[in-house]
């Protein structure tokens, strides 16, 4: 019986469903009068909570210590399908509400916070349906957000879209939703601080009025302190608090998946009161969650089409038309952080496949960063790019013996054993060779590095082109080099026979030195003679000669002159010995 009159209500209600959707589609109900409101706040006050950061953070329980806020790891893995919406009709407090609550798999890459009409929305004070701003995102699931200005149109509260940071509210203290860039959820009151961290930013954030649950506690009357003041909480904001109304909330369960809420109503006529609410989502498992804005702007739309019973009138009384309403929550096929993937890689079901150089997840870093690259390197879209001669993931490695060039993929060219620079392939040879290609032996008188030291052996010889050593015998072709190795051998061959000869040949008395010596002593003596005889001939010369007398006398009387001289004793001519007389020379001077 129960089932069957379950049955009958969702009929109902479906039926209403339908008649909702068709009256959009007249040509004068089209629009919303906006009749049905439900503010937080007195009209022409200042929307959001009197309080202080601080005094928020030093009026909760102690049992939170400072912490104004809670944090939970999202969902993240992908599953098919990505959000599952269920419709209900429950009995409340001896009344019938139906509603949505959709539960969302991975939602920092599945959900969004959508301005109104699109990018741009809330500086341009938009107001659109909820339909009209899901379309474009191609929405699988949306529902209304947070609050606005009903006089100005302007978004109320903090808004954070895919990343962009729309909105500040300078440390408002109402109740917060956002996901933050690591996929962590925060529910809560946040400080200024919290709201422009750079660390681990906020992708997604928007604004509500009450914290329904904390850590699946019912939270209203802490939320009531901080959000209000106590002139309010017996006036307009308990009396938003207590009334029947359309609802929407978001929240999550103990997987981390996101859980949006909807209940249709009518202010102060059906619908639920957020005590209500808050047991409702806590009976559904739901850990932390917020309230968002209600009352005829409260709409629920499935694949761009109204799925809720809007409580505002249309222009035709008798029809119900949705609001144009202001920021938007959007649950989609799973997007990249940033949606983009940072220009450097396409999305796929949620995840960037990068580019090639550009590393996961959001594609915005290099897979090398400076100094990755060392100094032989840059980093570059494909990773590091090494310079000519380098090789390795980071270019820390040089190429291998035989190769040379970009990537090492020249090979060497170097002859008799030179080997090449890795940059350019000059070759580097050893001693002995020279050339480009090392291909050449050192020519003829030249030896050692480059060819640059000149032989040292005798006679013109050869010496090795590596060592300089002169014991070498060369076997080359060409005609000056064999005449020059001829002209050695010779030369060899000549002392070896003289070394020979000298050897069977018997030695003089005296060695040449010797007789070299005597001959110059002689001609020494020589010289002195002869030099002697001169100073005498000169000494002659120089005396002025006397006369000389010469006379004719017979030998006879030669012989007997002589005789009767010595018998004297004062004779002084002499008998010649062969013939018959004598010269006789007679001084004048002589007695």
């Amino acid at each position: 019986m129960a089932i069957l009159l379950n049955c009958m209500y969702c009929y109902v209600w479906f039926s209403l469903l339908l008649c909702a959707v068709g009256s959009t589609e007249g040509v004068n109900t089209r629009y919303s009068l906006g009749d049905d409101l439900l503010l937080p706040y007195p009209a022409g006050s200042q929307h959001g909570s009197p309080h202080s950061h601080r005094h928020v953070r030093d009026c909760q329980p102690v049992v939170h210590g400072n912490v104004t806020h809670e944090t939970w790891p999202a969902h993240n893995r992908s599953v098919s399908p990505v959000a599952e919406s269920r419709v209900f009709v429950s009995a409340i407090s001896s009344r019938w509400v139906s509603g949505h609550i959709t539960v969302v798999s991975d939602p920092l890459r599945t959900v969004s916070v959508l301005e109104p009409g699109g990018q741009g929305g809330c500086q341009q004070r938009r107001r659109t349906q909820v339909s009209e701003t899901a379309r474009p995102k191609k929405c699988l699931y949306a529902q209304n957000g947070g609050f606005f200005d009903t006089k100005n149109f302007s978004c109320l509260g903090n808004v954070v879209s895919d990343g962009e940071m729309v909105q500040d509210s300078r440390g408002v203290q109402n109740a917060q939703f956002g996901i933050r860039k690591d996929g962590t959820l925060v529910f809560g009151y946040l400080s200024e601080e919290d709201v422009l961290e750079r660390e681990n930013p906020f992708v997604q954030l928007l604004s509500g009025v009450v914290w329904l649950l904390r850590n699946g506690e019912v939270y209203i009357n802490e939320s009531m302190k901080a959000e209000c003041s106590k002139s309010q909480q017996t006036g307009s904001f308990g009396e938003f608090v207590n009334v029947l109304s359309a609802r929407t909330a978001v929240g999550h369960d103990a997987e981390g998946r996101l859980v949006l809420f909807h209940i249709d109503g009518q202010t102060k006529t059906r619908g639920m009161n957020l005590w209500e609410v808050a047991i409702f989502l806590q009976s559904q498992g739901v850990i932390n969650a917020i309230n968002l804005d209600g009352g005829g702007s409260a709409t629920y739309v499935v694949n761009g089409s109204l799925a809720s019973y809007p409580s505002d009138h249309c222009e035709l009384p008798m029809w119900r038309c949705p609001r144009n309403v202001s920021t938007v929550l959007c649950i989609h096929e799973p997007l990249c952080q940033p949606e983009d993937c940072s220009g450097h890689g396409t999305c796929v079901q949620g995840h960037c496949q990068c580019h090639p150089g550009w590393r996961d997840p959001d594609c915005a870093r290099l897979v090398c960063q400076p100094p990755a690259c060392g100094d032989h390197g840059v980093c570059t879209d494909g990773g590091c790019a090494c310079d000519a001669g380098w090789i390795g993931s980071n270019c820390s490695q040089v190429c291998p013996m035989g190769f040379y060039g970009d990537g090492c993929n020249q090979t060497c060219r170097c002859a008799n054993g030179g080997t090449c620079d890795p940059v350019h392939g000059s070759c580097s040879c050893l001693a002995g060779f020279h050339g480009d290609l090392c291909e050449q032996e050192c020519p003829l008188g030249f030896y050692g590095l480059s060819c640059l030291m000149p032989c040292q052996c005798a006679d013109m010889c050869p010496c090795d082109p590596a060592t300089g050593s002169c014991n070498v015998t060369f076997q080359r072709e060409q005609n000056h080099t064999m005449h020059r190795v001829g002209h050695c051998l010779a030369v060899g061959l000549w002392r070896d026979w003289k070394g020979e000869e000298d050897a069977h040949t018997p030695k003089p008395y005296f060695t040449e030195q010797t007789w070299l010596a005597i001959a110059t002593v002689l001609a020494s003596l020589l010289m002195a003679s002869v030099a002697g005889n001169l100073i005498q001939a000169c000494r002659k010369c120089s005396m002025r000669p006397s006369q000389a007398r010469y006379s004719y006398t017979p030998l006879q009387e030669l012989n007997g002159g002589l005789s009767r001289g010595e018998e004297l004793g004062g004779g002084r001519g002499k008998r010649g010995g062969g013939g018959d007389f004598q010269l006789e020379d007679s001084d004048e001077d002589s007695s």
